[in-house]
């Protein structure tokens, strides 16, 4: 059983190792003491308790054919190695009706640091397999200037691949939710603005679903900062723009919800990362717009809770797509 293994014999497995990488990009978990735990050992020490459905999902995918789709040439990546091992990862839907649905684009977060498709992305995407929805989920350029900027390049050449092979995957290019943690959260906001969809010449989403997400640089901007941050530095990071530029452009989500299709939200009252104004705002913004908004804060449990398995948000990706089937029918 999966639960038994340790995380080195699962990530070095021949079926699955050419995504180890991607399991926290940018981080060598190789050289972690929890490398070498069992599945079990660390949902019972660090309360990563979802890794198991995540994998199996993997290996099950695995065992069928080409799942993983770098974004970018080698032609490209050497002149901007900041793309290297930009890709996306398909996991299918096993219900024959996933073809006539939606997918589901899967942006896991990570802070613009990491991507953290261990516990955020591979889970998730099994729990929205089970619904059936097929999922791709994102690697996307970190430890950058402009990240959140450059994932829209990211997203917009993912979808140029899904739709060159439209007909291996089965699905409509021109049908898709969003979904995204943190600062994928962000990301996936990011994507209903000028800077996404529209400035590609892409269908708007269906739907979007950002969890526990970043959205305001003005709350950011109000925030308590350590002796000698430079909060310009910190905005750049993300978007290229001074903090005021940030903070009196499109990177205010907020401000800018025009273009949002129908939104679910998703996030802990006691968010201790990413306060929960980022989220209670914007659900103000899109209620004031007239575009449909679920906004759900749990009572209990801080930020990160990815799919939610054994907290106070367990089940969230089923009441998603719950909500989402229920707008549409």
């Amino acid at each position: 059983m999966l639960k038994d293994r340790t995380l080195r014999s699962i990530l070095e497995d021949p079926m699955i190792s050419d995504i180890a990488v991607d399991a926290i990009s940018k981080w060598d978990l190789s050289k972690e003491e929890f490398y070498d735990w069992t599945l079990e050992e660390i949902s019972e020490k660090m309360g990563w308790s979802n890794l198991e459905r995540g994998f199996g999902r993997l290996f099950d995918v695995a065992s069928h054919g080409n799942y993983y789709f770098g974004l970018y040439s080698e032609e490209e990546c050497a002149d901007a190695p900041e793309k290297i091992g930009r890709n996306i990862v398909f996991l299918p839907s096993e219900d024959p009706e996933a073809d006539n649905r939606p997918f589901i684009f899967l942006v896991p977060g990570g802070g613009f640091v990491n991507v953290w498709s261990l516990t955020e992305g591979w889970p998730t995407a099994e729990h929205f397999n089970e619904r059936g929805y097929h999922v791709f989920i994102l690697t996307y350029q970190v430890e950058t200037d402009a990240s959140a900027a450059k994932a829209m390049d990211d997203i917009a050449r993912a979808m140029g691949i899904i739709r060159e092979r439209k007909d291996e995957f089965h699905v409509d290019p021109d049908r898709y939710i969003t979904c995204g943690f943190s600062a994928g959260g962000y990301i996936v906001c990011l994507w209903n603005t000028e800077k996404g969809y529209r400035a590609y010449d892409i269908p708007k989403p269906q739907a979007c679903f950002p969890i526990y997400p970043v959205t305001s640089y003005r709350i950011i901007d109000a925030g308590e900062w350590d002796e000698g941050e430079d909060k310009d530095e910190f905005a750049a990071k993300g978007t290229g723009c001074t903090m005021e530029e940030a903070c009196n452009s499109c990177f205010e989500i907020p401000l800018h919800v025009e273009g949002f299709p129908p939104t679910a939200i998703f996030l802990a009252a006691e968010d201790e990362l990413v306060d929960p104004d980022h989220s209670r705002n914007l659900a103000a913004a899109l209620d004031k717009a007239g575009i449909l908004c679920r906004l759900e804060i749990g009572p209990t449990g801080g930020h990160g809770f990815a799919d939610g398995t054994g907290m106070c948000m367990e089940g969230w990706p089923e009441r998603a797509i719950d909500w989402y089937q229920s707008i549409i029918s």
